[in-house]
């Protein structure tokens, strides 16, 4: 296929099924979101032509990318009466990866695209939020540093210690203005110590250089160590979505969120969803920083919850399957940024797919299809009996049943128990999409920090994994050979059993009880068993948005 670059606003049309491949999943979406008159932020995206051609040779298929790229930032600055690289009216952008299969967390994201000293001042003027100005800033150096030019997160993480304990709040959301002028300072200072030359102050050049850092994390260990788990073989690369920036972290009545339509660990139809105040969209995903439930934002943001809701039914109306939805909400107003299948247990797919047929979302014969892959012979999970052993801790369930297994602190350690036979819990003190092969490894993850819908949760979910996150009684120690759980110390090794459903902790190995999704398999049976004219007939008409 030709390298091409596909417009993504509201003129665009519902796209052709076959455009898949060459915009990749997270644009193909978009598009579709666009095309339905959802609030998505204008954007651009680079197919996949691109990736493979930039990879092959090293340049984007004959062209000038900075040219290329420049043609078509200015159809987003006409769209939003901004100029890219403008000291007055500033332009941002994120840049953003996205494969024909969804592959979360995977590949790189870099956001606040356009930010320097020189186009900083601009933007305090445009938005009158200097906090949200230098926050914005101090984003973009740690993780420009860290994606476009492979510098530790270690150097910067310790600055950000820094500034908190300097200003004695508990964590770097709470710095006020002053604050983070001096730590973006001091990340500037220690990005030209690491790399060898100062943070570039050429807002195009940032953006040829977050382009290239996306092509190049196709070839990641850990994308391809997902692509072999998941068999996705004969991919083209990725393409590059590039969109008009969003501020979840523009202060009251802004943050960032992460919705499922509906429960992905248990199938329940609910609204499954995680959301943080005054923060971008990596804070939620990343696993590192704590979030806050739903109800949290329904009573602070009425009006932005209720159209959340509503965008919930549209998403399953047009999409016909249970989505995973990353959104941003500036100054009260819903922005989304991303809609997916969303990865689910094998014991919620079973459910959803019962629930949509039954509620007309989807025929029969469509909810047989998606269990083709699944045997519900061996479809289990497990609770425990109720023995009164005292649990250790609470924590937050990402992923239902019962697991016990002994602690491994590493993922190389996972993989070596596991190897020798081992059932296994990988603990960690926030586990990323670099843990992959431990994860899979492991029979259960519990993770100190993070909520239920980071990457690393979504992708335990896939890989059925019991996982519990935001333990906040955990504490790993530095050297990776212990942990203390509320008042109790435990070594790599010992035995740990964790409680999916009620979000529990235990030391040792617990008795369990075996649950079989009864009702679910047998309207399953039933449709097999029945005539194909007659599973049709069985459902209700399907709704129409």
């Amino acid at each position: 296929m030709k390298p091409k670059i596909y417009p993504i606003d509201h003129d665009t049309a519902r796209p052709a099924e076959q455009l898949l491949p060459e915009v990749g999943n997270k644009a193909f979406n978009l598009m579709r979101l666009a095309a339905l008159d959802l609030p998505v932020p204008p954007a651009f995206v680079l197919s996949t032509g691109f990736c493979r051609h930039w990879l092959e040779h090293g340049h984007a298929a004959g062209h000038d990318l900075p040219d290329l790229l420049a043609t078509h930032v200015r159809r987003l600055e006409n769209l939003s009466g901004l100029a890219f690289g403008d000291v007055r009216k500033p332009l941002l952008l994120s840049v953003r990866s996205g494969a024909a299969a969804s592959m979360p967390g995977m590949m790189e994201t870099l956001l606040n695209i356009g930010l320097t000293t020189r186009t900083l001042p601009g933007f305090i003027a445009v938005t009158g939020k200097p906090r949200l100005a230098w926050d914005s800033m101090r984003r973009l150096v740690q993780s420009f540093a860290e994606v476009a030019k492979g510098v530790a997160a270690t150097g910067f993480d310790e600055l950000i210690d820094d500034a908190v304990h300097e200003a004695g709040v508990a964590a770097v959301g709470e710095l006020d203005t002053l604050a983070l002028r001096a730590l973006t300072r001091a990340q500037l200072d220690h990005y030209r110590e690491s790399v060898g030359e100062p943070f570039p102050e050429d807002p195009m050049d940032q953006l040829r250089q977050a382009v290239e850092a996306v092509f190049r994390s196709w070839e990641s260990e850990r994308a391809v160590t997902y692509r072999n788990l998941n068999n996705l073989t004969g991919l083209p690369g990725t393409a590059v979505t590039i969109q008009r920036m969003v501020f979840g972290n523009a202060g009251s009545g802004s943050g960032s969120g992460v919705g499922f339509t509906r429960n992905p660990a248990s199938g329940a139809n609910e609204l499954y969803m995680e959301f943080q105040f005054n923060a971008q969209g990596e804070d939620v995903v990343s696993g590192r920083f704590p979030v806050d439930a739903a109800d949290t934002l329904k009573s602070a943001l009425p009006e932005a919850f209720a159209r959340l809701l509503t965008i919930r039914d549209r998403l399953e109306r047009n999409f016909g399957d249970t989505q995973d939805f990353e959104f941003t909400i500036e100054a009260g107003k819903v922005f989304l940024l991303q809609t997916r299948r969303a990865k689910r247990t094998d014991w919620a797919a079973l459910r959803i797919a019962v629930d949509m047929a039954q509620e007309g979302l989807i025929e029969p014969t469509e909810a047989l299809a998606r269990l083709s892959g699944i045997d519900l012979d061996k479809l289990v999970r497990y609770s425990l009996q109720a023995d009164g052993r005292q649990k250790l801790a609470d924590a937050k369930s990402a992923g239902i049943g019962v697991a016990s297994g002994r602690i491994a602190f590493t993922s190389a350690a996972a993989v070596a128990m596991a190897g020798a036979g081992e059932d296994v819990i990988l603990v960690r003190s926030d586990t990323t999409t670099d843990d992959i092969a431990g994860m899979n490894a492991a029979t259960a993850i519990l993770t100190a920090h993070g909520g239920r819908t980071s990457h690393a949760a979504v992708i335990a979910r896939q890989l059925n994994k019991v996982c519990l996150v935001g333990c906040s009684a955990l504490l790993v120690a530095p050297d990776n050979a212990s942990c203390r759980i509320g008042g109790h110390r435990l070594a790599e090794g010992d035995q740990l059993t964790l409680d999916g459903d009620e979000g529990a902790v235990y030391a040792g190995r617990l008795d369990v009880v075996a649950e079989r999704p009864t009702h679910e398999i047998e309207q399953v049976t039933g449709w097999r068993q029945a005539p194909a004219s007659a599973v049709r007939e069985s459902r209700e008409p399907v709704l129409q948005d």
